[in-house]
């Protein structure tokens, strides 16, 4: 393969997390380029750094559709990422890219290079595109050294993933086969109807499942728009709103308030988020919804404030009540109405999925996704960070509502503010898992994991090594290594929910192989096996 390698770097469509993030990306560059060079090969960007927009971004759709159409199709592609970006702003170019593509992200906490990459291969599997991935500190290290001495004279890198096993349903213990299939065939019966809010958020192209795969499982779409949720948010009166933040007052809840809203949590924000919690489930009664998902970062980040609050609450069975606007009844007693965060169809399945499982083994189906944001070690295991912008029930974290502190949002993404639900996941055993497309099929990965609790030095250092006001997990995951599960995951997201104990989170995860098994779905253990 050529020596002169082509570098280009998919960023933000918002221009203050661009010039935020570029200092780290180029960091990343001059590593790559290093790591490049030590092997005789030659990066050359393929787009300029833009002195007036202060960074060297792709920065839109059109934009990464001119840059590609000046570069030779043949030629190899470096995609670095040491930040978050929209995949769509690349995906065009490299859809019809002839030349050996490698996505690369460095291996650090502070910004979300690792679940930007990991959006992009997602992507690019989804649309049965050939690539290959590396990842590290500093691109150092003999694993990436290596990948990328493997890239250059194959055009490939082939990673390890024995962990992945494809599940024989035969195996599967009787009980947990015989509930599964069950779920499965009343949710082909009785049908489902996921309610999205805006479908396609931040370029996630991986995210969105087409109805040729959902409807013959019997999950169908409804399609709305949050145009309508700002206008049903008016229509939630101001008592209800105040009757919502005390119940969680009651709860133990704790807010961070400052006098300055523009970058401090305020009360009417807050008040305002739970307007959004009333509207989004009194629209998703009226559809009949059994799962929603919110948008929220394209369009209604400009007019309200952050729907994290809603979402967590969305998630948990056990939240403040909401009525029915005309006839008093209250919506969904005593249940969770799963979320989708970000409009993820991939984990709207798949939380759709865990809360008819949970509920039916006796398990608190509170569910949500998390970002695979990063990890380290911790004494002899290897703790992974997943943490999201808040969107996590406060089942999950220890305390429960207790444990539970609302801050404010970040400004640079959140400028109508907003708080978050933050704390730390309470230890225990958890089963998590991905609903992905690949090779023109629905796919499932899934696993068991252990919630561990860590001292609170190292939960802050994470947390300031990340969003220290997002909601955190210390996750180790049975069976897989770093590498192994970078390797293999096809999303930026991982969905999880607890089991109450090491055998009710094994056979929680044995129905559920079972359940998408019968939906049709392609289901794989990973780093678990069936005795």
């Amino acid at each position: 393969m050529t020596r002169d390698v082509i570098l280009v770097a998919s960023g933000d469509l918002r221009e203050t997390a661009n010039r935020l993030g570029w200092p780290a990306q180029a960091e990343l560059e001059r590593n790559v380029e290093a790591a490049f060079g030590r092997h005789g090969a030659r990066i050359r960007r393929g787009h300029p750094i833009d002195a007036t927009a202060g960074h060297g971004f792709i920065s839109s759709q059109r934009m990464g559709m001119a840059v590609f159409g000046e570069i030779d199709r043949d030629a190899p592609v470096v995609v670095a990422e040491a930040v978050w970006q929209y995949s769509h702003h690349v995906l065009p170019g490299l859809r019809r890219h002839r030349g050996p593509i490698l996505t690369v992200a460095n291996w650090s906490g502070e910004w979300p290079g690792l679940v930007g990459m990991l959006n992009i291969n997602a992507s690019l599997t989804k649309m049965n595109r050939a690539y290959s991935s590396i990842w590290g500190a500093d691109l150092t290290d003999s694993f990436a050294d290596d990948a990328i001495a493997r890239w250059l004279d194959t055009g490939s890198v082939v990673h390890d993933t024995s962990h992945v096993h494809d599940l024989d349903p035969w195996r599967l213990p009787p009980p947990a086969a015989e509930t599964g299939r069950r779920l499965a065939g009343e949710l082909a019966d009785r049908m489902a109807i996921l309610g999205v809010f805006d479908e396609g958020c931040m370029g996630m192209y991986n995210a969105i499942l087409d109805d040729e795969y959902l409807n013959p499982m019997g999950i169908f779409k409804e399609r709305l728009s949050q145009s309508a949720l700002v206008h049903e948010m008016h229509q939630v009166d101001a008592s209800e709103a105040r009757e919502a933040y005390r119940w969680l007052l009651d709860r133990g809840m704790t807010f961070r308030f400052g006098a300055d809203g523009s970058v401090e949590l305020t009360e009417d924000q807050v008040l305002d988020q739970l307007r959004l919690y009333v509207a989004a489930m009194r629209i998703a009664d009226r559809f009949g919804c059994d799962a929603i998902g919110i948008q929220y970062q394209q369009g209604l980040k400009d007019v309200a404030p952050a729907s994290d609050l809603a979402e967590g609450l969305l998630n948990d069975p056990d939240r403040p009540p909401v009525r029915h606007a005309e006839t008093g009844r209250e919506l969904y007693p005593g249940r969770a109405l799963p979320h989708f965060n970000e409009v993820d169809e991939g984990s709207a399945v798949d939380g759709l999925v865990t809360n008819r499982v949970w509920t039916a083994l006796g398990l608190n189906p509170a569910t949500t996704l998390h970002d695979v944001r990063w990890g380290d070690p911790y004494g002899d295991d290897y703790v992974w960070v997943f943490e999201i912008s808040g969107a996590v029930p406060p089942a999950h974290l220890a305390g429960g509502y207790g444990g539970a502190v609302s801050e404010r949002q970040p400004p640079v993404y959140f400028g109508q503010g907003g708080g978050t639900i933050k704390g730390v996941s309470r230890p225990g055993e958890i089963v998590w898992s991905r609903v992905f497309i690949m090779d023109g099929a629905l796919h499932a990965d899934l696993g068991r994991g252990t919630v561990v609790e860590l001292p609170a030095a190292e939960t802050e250092r994470r947390w300031q090594s990340t969003t220290p006001q997002w909601p955190i997990m210390h996750a180790v995951l049975h069976g897989i290594t770093r590498d192994q599960m970078m390797a293999r995951h096809r999303a930026n997201h991982i969905q999880v929910a607890y089991g109450d104990d090491a055998a009710s989170a094994d056979l929680a995860l044995q129905t559920k192989a079972a359940m998408f098994d019968a939906m049709g779905v392609r289901v794989h253990l990973c780093g678990v096996g069936l005795a």
